[in-house]
Parts: structure tokens; C-alpha cells; sequence
């Protein structure tokens, strides 16, 4: 019987680790998780109830408040699990740049990562995962048996971030969009709470010249060698 195992993937923002996640996990049958957009659907609700505004976001309104917020991850149609928001599904509404440009503001709050992190480990408790997002490899499964950090430069990322709003339909503005993500960038990387590093055993990626294509072979490449070794014929 094949070996499960975790597969951490970190990174930047729009550094396409979403994508990739996504493919391995389909192609393996793991269960896929997006941390991201658990902390964006925190960040929705945060938006929702009014906690976000000009002056910043009431914290002690939102850590007062997390037990009341249900995350968690509904299958549809065969389709890769979505996420909901105590109980609806909130996936294209966090997807905006309303909820892109606050997310990192929610995601820097400790009782926050704390509440998201003990979700995260207990759909992991089985193996046979595939999670992305900004501590996986480092705070939420150091264990992890297959670690990735993607990088890209910005300019790269918010290009792809555009092109992918556009084909959803929805509106978007390149320089909004580089701005934003030059801002997280920023934020992430200088939170107190578990910031975005790469773990020690990580294996970095530069996917900046990289076609989907490619990114996933390599991925397809790294997985085989974790769970097989040098034992696969």
C-alpha cells in the first residue's frame, strides 16, 4: 500500500501554489485544503460585521467574536472542496479585492491563526494531504514529510492574479493588484505571528519562468521521491 504522507507548499502571494496543490491533490486523491482561503473567509466575515474600517480592524471585536465563526470545506459535484462560512459557501466572494486587501490584517492576529491552525491539523489528522499557504511547512506541519516554497517575482505574481480575475469575470486593475501584493508581501513576511519564511527543509522553487505545465511534472517529481524513495521501478 502507497505511503501517505503531508505535503506542505508555501510561499508568496499569486506564487501559483494553489494551482499546484490543487493537481496533486486530484491526481493522488488527497484531500486538498487551502489555508488561504480560510483566513479569508475570516476576513469576509471581519468585513460582514463591520470590524474592518478606515482606522484598521477592531481585534478585540474579532477574537470576542471567533467562536462564533465556523470554517470549514463542502464537497460539491465532485468537485475540490469549498470553502464555507458557517455553512454557505463563500468561494468566489473572498476571492475579491475588497477581502485581498484586508485578509492580511486578520491573518496577523494570533487568536486567529491559533483558531485556523487547530482546523487544519485535525483534517490532517489521517495524512494524504496537500496544504498551501504562508506556515505550513513551518508552524503548522513542521513534520511534513514533502515541504515547498514558491517564489516568483511581483510583478509575475500580480500579472497571473490579473489574468485570473479577468477570466473569472470580475474586475481588476494590474497596478491594484501589484500594489497589493507588494503590501502582503510586506506584511507576511514581518508579522509576529508564524511570518511567511521558508522552513529549513524546504525545497524552493522559483516558478517565475515555469509554464503550469512544467511546475506540476516538477512537483509530480518531488511527491514520488517522498513517498517512493529510491525504491519505485
Amino acid at each position: 500500500m502507497e505511503k501517505r504522507i503531508i505535503v506542505a507548499i508555501d510561499g508568496h502571494s499569486s506564487s501559483g501554489k494553489s494551482s499546484m496543490a490543487k493537481q496533486l491533490a486530484k491526481k493522488h486523491a488527497y484531500l486538498y485544503i487551502d489555508s488561504g482561503a480560510m483566513y479569508r473567509a475570516v476576513a469576509l466575515y471581519c468585513l460582514r460585521k463591520g470590524w474592518i474600517r478606515a482606522s484598521g480592524l477592531d481585534q478585540a471585536a474579532l477574537s470576542a467574536g471567533l467562536k462564533d465563526i465556523k470554517i470549514s470545506f463542502c464537497s460539491t459535484g465532485g468537485k475540490l472542496p469549498r470553502i464555507c462560512l458557517n455553512g454557505d459557501e463563500v468561494e468566489n466572494e473572498i476571492r475579491g479585492m475588497e477581502v485581498s486587501g484586508v485578509v492580511s490584517l486578520v491573518s496577523a492576529v494570533p487568536e486567529v491563526r491559533s483558531y485556523l491552525v487547530d482546523i487544519q491539523r485535525s483534517l490532517a489528522k489521517d495524512k494524504g494531504v496537500v496544504m498551501d499557504g504562508r506556515d505550513i511547512g513551518t508552524a503548522v506541519f513542521p513534520e511534513a514529510e514533502l515541504k515547498i516554497f514558491l517564489t516568483a517575482d511581483a510583478s509575475v505574481r500580480a500579472k497571473r492574479r490579473y489574468l485570473e480575475l479577468k477570466d473569472k469575470g470580475m474586475d481588476a486593475s494590474y497596478e491594484e493588484i501589484l500594489h497589493n501584493i507588494e503590501m502582503r508581501d510586506k506584511m507576511d513576511l514581518n508579522r509576529k505571528a508564524s511570518p511567511l519564511r521558508k522552513a529549513d527543509d524546504a525545497i524552493e522553487l522559483d516558478n517565475g519562468q515555469m509554464s503550469p505545465e512544467e511546475q506540476d511534472a516538477w512537483l509530480e517529481t518531488r511527491f514520488n521521491e517522498a513517498v517512493y524513495g529510491n525504491n519505485r521501478n
